[in-house]
C-alpha cells in the first residue's frame, strides 16, 4: 500500500487546515487509516483514525472537538480537517494504514506515508 499525505503549511493560531491522504495499491475495506504527528524533539503520537468499513472514528484527547477525520471510500482518500489550530499542533503529520490491532483506537499500523509539515505560529 502506498500513502501520500498533503495539505500542510504555515498558519496562524486559530486558523484551519485540511490534510489529505491518498491511499493506493489495494482495497482497504476492512482496515482503518490513521493520522499521527511528530513534533520536534518529541515522540510520534496518535491523532485520529477512521475505519473504512463502518466509518467509526477515534481521536486523541488533545484534538477532540477541533479535528475531524473523514474518508471518501471510492477515492480512497482520508482527510483531517483541523480547526482552531494551536502552536502546540505544530508537527509533521503522517497518515498510516494496515493496523495490526483493532480497538479504540486501532494500533500497530504497518504502512506509512511521508509526512506533511504543519506549522502554527502564535
Amino acid at each position: 500500500v502506498q500513502l501520500q499525505a498533503s495539505g500542510g503549511g504555515l498558519v496562524q493560531a486559530g486558523a484551519s487546515l485540511r490534510l489529505s491522504c491518498a491511499a493506493s495499491g489495494r482495497s482497504y475495506s476492512r482496515d482503518a487509516v490513521g493520522w499521527f504527528r511528530q513534533a520536534p524533539g518529541k515522540e510520534r503520537e496518535f491523532v485520529a483514525a477512521i475505519s473504512w468499513s463502518d466509518g467509526s472514528t477515534y481521536y486523541a484527547d488533545s484534538v477532540k472537538g477541533r479535528f475531524t477525520i473523514s474518508a471518501h471510500n471510492a477515492k480512497q482518500m482520508v482527510y483531517l480537517q483541523m480547526n482552531s489550530l494551536k502552536p502546540e499542533d505544530t508537527a509533521v503529520y503522517y497518515c498510516a494504514a494496515d493496523p495490526l490491532f483493532g480497538g479504540d483506537p486501532p494500533s500497530g499500523f504497518g504502512s506509512w506515508g511521508q509526512g506533511t509539515l504543519v506549522t502554527v505560529s502564535s
